[in-house]
């Protein structure tokens, strides 16, 4: 049995509104066990004897089938997470400033999200890391920042998610 990280994309902001006890118990009906849920914004610990795009095809079925809409999941062995939140290759606290975890599962995302580097301001810092974009922004400006403008659109949709590195951290702590 292995220990994954489910992070759900799109969760409890932009209208898809999901009570994390619902999204517990659709993933445990789904076969997943020991599943917590961490925030409420789509953090999930679960076990499973499946390989990991598995979980997440499995994950993605189960929540579209539960809340009728159009999930999409990126899943990661416990293991992995710790090593990106590790990796992370700036000062980790910051005053003022987030910093961030873009997770990719398309190859070509992610070279495009890293390339982004190349015209970020003077207070964005990009590194592209092992499937990863890591970054760090002023706090009053995240939208505003390179990466925070390209995020929006619908072709990164199914292929990443973001996640505060303080969140990170919270759901290894679990």
């Amino acid at each position: 049995m292995t220990r994954y990280v489910a992070f759900l994309r799109g969760v409890n902001v932009g209208g898809v509104n999901l009570k994390m006890a619902d999204v517990a118990r659709a993933l445990t009906d789904a076969g997943f066990t020991d599943v917590a849920t961490i925030l409420a914004s789509g953090n999930v610990l679960m076990t499973s004897d499946t390989k990991v795009g598995a979980v997440r095809t499995a994950a993605e079925k189960a929540l579209r089938d539960a809340f009728g809409y159009d999930a999409w999941v990126l899943a990661y062995e416990l293991s992995t997470v710790a090593e990106i939140s590790a990796r992370y290759p700036f000062e980790r606290e910051v005053d003022g400033r987030h910093s961030y975890v873009t997770f990719v599962t398309d190859a070509d995302v992610l070279d495009e999200l890293a390339a982004l580097a190349a015209d970020a301001g003077p207070d964005e810092l990009i590194e592209r890391g092992g499937g990863v974009v890591y970054w760090q922004v002023p706090k009053s400006g995240t939208l505003d920042t390179t990466i925070g403008k390209t995020m929006g659109k619908k072709r990164y949709k199914s292929s990443t998610t973001t996640r505060n590195l303080r969140t990170i951290e919270k759901v290894l702590a679990k």
